[in-house]
């Protein structure tokens, strides 16, 4: 028995490997079935229901099918789905799994992908993570998606538009394409925290306190799990450039090279970002130094001049007779004026000084 996740992402137990629960929040009311089927000179797309899709999916060499499901709430669906393409049911599992680390499976006939696309809110500050699996056929495609906006309008696009080669590729190019446009957006993700950080060292920069701690603490937050849900990637690619499968043929592993490079380059990146974080961290313990610092010094030469003024005031505050100076006529307004003098005298050193 393997344990299995409820809705709240809590291990259960007692259930068999294979076993389809879904462990994620429901985004969208239904599930639909976006169906796209195309070869280089033609293409035709649908939208399709559970009852359509048993009798739609026909193996045809002369076109790539591509279903694109987006929901994952449904499991009676997500099973009949599997049943209809064979797929494995522990890859279904996975599939609505949302907790599950991103990977690949190897089939004989089917190769299987999961991996999570990211997106940032400016206004919660917050990354939002979408669970993507993506099973690659001979002739087919089946993405699904958690949520009911279209993550792969880039790719849709290039096929209506029939530009560059995918149109003239087999299926496993359009696998390398779904996957692209995903790290496509981790690049969008990382100039949004950017920004954030600019603003943020503007901000310090400007009026440092204490609540730009959080604000760092919480970018720093995302940075970790941006690097979290981004670093088995890096692993999966890996895997499947080392897999001798006839599915992805040697033209598409050049280009799964190339956007494992992009995933280093999308690490090294948030590394980077990390860093630059802990260097705003000390920017602002220096600010913050440097304010309390200047507080201190105007109220230590504040001090140092009431000094002497104290002294004086002290000495002629005294009761004694014999003080020839309490009696004199001037002797007020001359303690004024020696007061004076001693404040212009000491402003005019600590200006030279360079202490005001």
């Amino acid at each position: 028995m393997s344990p299995k996740r409820n809705k709240k992402g809590k291990k259960s137990t007692g259930l068999a490997p294979g076993t389809i629960v879904f462990t994620g929040k429901r985004k969208v009311e239904q599930i639909k079935i976006h169906y796209l089927a195309y070869n280089e000179q033609e293409m035709n797309f649908q939208d399709l229901d559970n009852q359509e899709l048993a009798n739609f999916h026909q193996d045809d060499p002369n076109f790539i099918q591509w279903y694109d499901v987006r929901g994952l709430h449904d499991a009676e669906l997500i099973t009949a789905i599997g049943q209809i393409f064979k797929v494995h049911p522990l890859s279904l599992e996975d599939t609505v799994d949302t907790f599950q680390r991103p990977k690949v499976d190897e089939y004989e006939a089917q190769i299987f992908v999961t991996l999570k696309a990211l997106s940032f809110s400016k206004a919660k500050k917050q990354l939002h993570t979408e669970h993507i699996s993506l099973l690659l056929g001979s002739d087919f495609i089946l993405s699904f998606q958690e949520d009911a906006d279209d993550l792969f309008h880039s790719v849709r696009t290039r096929l209506e538009k029939s530009s560059g080669r995918i149109r003239k590729r087999k299926a496993d190019y359009l696998l390398y394409a779904l996957m692209d446009s995903i790290v496509d957006q981790y690049y969008l993700v990382l100039e949004a925290l950017e920004d954030e950080m600019e603003a943020l060292e503007a901000d310090i920069i400007a009026h440092a306190d204490l609540s730009s701690r959080s604000t760092i603490y919480a970018l720093r937050q995302e940075l970790v799990d941006f690097r979290k849900m981004v670093f088995p990637l890096r692993e999966l690619l890996k895997t499947i450039l080392t897999l001798e499968n006839e599915i992805i043929q040697e033209p598409t592993m050049v280009y799964l090279r190339d956007l494992h490079d992009h995933v280093v380059q999308v690490l090294e990146i948030n590394e980077t970002y990390r860093d630059n974080l802990n260097g705003l961290q000390d920017l602002l313990l220096s600010e913050l130094s440097f304010r309390t610092n200047s507080v201190m010094q105007v109220l230590t030469i504040v001090s140092t001049i009431f000094i002497p003024l104290t002294f004086l005031a002290g000495i002629y505050g005294m009761n004694f007779d014999h003080m020839p100076e309490l009696h004199w006529r001037y002797g007020y307004f001359a303690l004024l004026g020696v007061m004076l003098l001693v404040f212009v005298v000491m402003v005019i050193y600590f200006r030279r000084k360079k202490w005001l």
